[in-house]
């Protein structure tokens, strides 16, 4: 994520879920997770081409 997000210049937040309940409910069984616009957009996985297209779609 970090080699995409240098190169690609978006920004990068991640969160910690341990000892939080309700993040932990939400999330757990979905780690990794990553978010673009608030939008869930890949589950244990994350592509790098996926990435690179998912981020420039969500930079239009």
């Amino acid at each position: 994520m970090e080699v995409a997000r240098d190169e690609l210049g978006f920004e990068l937040r991640e969160v910690l879920i341990d000892g939080d309940p309700v993040l932990e409910a939400a999330y757990r069984e979905w780690i990794p997770v990553v978010e673009i616009d608030g939008e869930r957009r890949f589950t244990y996985f994350v592509h790098p081409d996926g990435l690179r297209w998912a981020v420039a779609q969500a930079a239009r």
